[in-house]
């Protein structure tokens, strides 16, 4: 039987394993949806992605129409 801290660290993964699925679909999505759509699936995704993004677009460089926030995140959640 896994103890506490086995069940916690499989939550934790889990989390963050989603949370990179999210950030991917948003960003592949994003790709087909124009910005502005009400689609329910990207706003979804966006409330879910926009607490760990936002901070990220704040501290890294405007690269032009080219938004690098999505795959810093997906590297830091990996790298947790």
């Amino acid at each position: 039987m896994p103890n506490f801290f086995e069940l916690a660290i499989r939550f934790v993964n889990l989390l963050v394993y989603a949370l990179t699925a999210a950030i991917f679909l948003r960003a592949i999505f994003s790709w087909f949806v124009p910005p502005g759509s009400d689609n329910v699936i990207m706003r979804f995704l966006r409330d879910i992605t926009e607490p760990v993004l936002a901070p990220l677009r704040k501290v890294l460089p405007s690269m032009g129409m080219l938004d690098l926030s999505p795959f810093v995140a997906m590297v830091l959640l990996q790298v947790m």
